[in-house]
């Protein structure tokens, strides 16, 4: 059986891959089995992969609300857009996760120019650039001219000493990170220009996804029990993660929930960070 992928490319379905990914979600071996039954029922010649993912999506929300949002962290991400900005915010949380202190959406002046730096990271007195490059688009990559083009800025500035964290620092390291992937040739300028990559999927074993499954710390994006409306309404509000929204719960109530709908979203918003059971 054949299907398309998002950019258009005709591949073979890969049904281990499927069970693989439901099977990360935390779903049980009876759910993963009736969701791929399922799957394979509605399947026909060239179906695109997002009609895949979206049934699987609403398959396994039948079975729980915590598994389908795990499911659905990518697209999760994707919806911290489309500009960006709040993806940088989450960006800054994965790391404050690590032990870094952080400030976001800076101006700091160069040797040349001015530049607008997304996450400034602090750990053990020294202090890093993070460069975020958001995707829309799931098949689109950061290809070699991102990292080429960053260089030149944290050249820059990397000499040059600024009031930060309420002291003096320069900026000693360089981060690119992007929700989705980088090309084989940005990850090897990028490693020969001594710049540190974070992806979906990269660095193996230390990734993104890696490091959210790790700490436990989703964006808010991934709730089940909440309209992208709502999520809007959260994340102008620097709600932007699942721990935010339990540690803050009271803007569910000034966004108009009803109790019974705030008490759904708390439950699995501490299911999904693993707060309760």
């Amino acid at each position: 059986m054949k299907v398309t992928k998002f950019s258009g490319e005709i591949v073979n379905f890969d049904k281990d891959k499927l069970i693989h990914s439901l099977r990360k979600s935390g779903a049980s071996e009876e759910a993963v089995f009736q969701v791929i039954h399922e799957i394979e029922r509605e399947l026909y010649e060239g179906i695109p992969t997002k009609k895949i993912y979206k049934l699987a999506f609403q398959l396994l929300k039948k079975f729980s609300n915590v598994h389908a949002a795990r499911y659905n962290l990518r697209t999760a991400i994707q919806s911290l857009g489309p500009a960006g900005f709040f993806f940088e915010k989450f960006i800054a949380k994965v790391f404050e996760c690590e032990g870094y202190q952080t400030q976001t959406n800076l101006i700091l002046e160069g040797n040349c120019v001015s530049h607008e730096v997304d996450v400034l990271l602090k750990k053990e007195n020294c202090v890093s650039m993070v460069e975020c490059k958001f995707h829309g688009s799931q098949d689109a990559k950061t290809d070699v001219k991102v990292p080429m083009y960053i260089l030149s800025r944290f050249n820059d500035l990397k000499d040059r000493d600024f009031q930060l964290f309420k002291s003096n620092y320069s900026i000693q390291n360089c981060w690119i990170t992007t929700n989705n992937r980088f090309t084989d040739e940005a990850v090897k300028f990028a490693g020969c220009s001594k710049l540190s990559l974070l992806s979906w999927d990269y660095p193996k074993g230390n990734s993104l996804k890696n490091k959210i499954d790790l700490n436990k710390i989703y964006p808010v994006t991934c709730l089940t029990t909440l309209t992208m409306a709502e999520k809007d309404k959260l994340l102008v509000q620097d709600i932007i993660t699942a721990l935010d929204l339990i540690q803050h719960a009271d803007w569910l109530s000034k966004i108009e929930l009803s109790p019974s709908r705030v008490k759904n979203v708390l439950l699995e918003a501490n299911q999904l960070c693993n707060l309760i059971k």
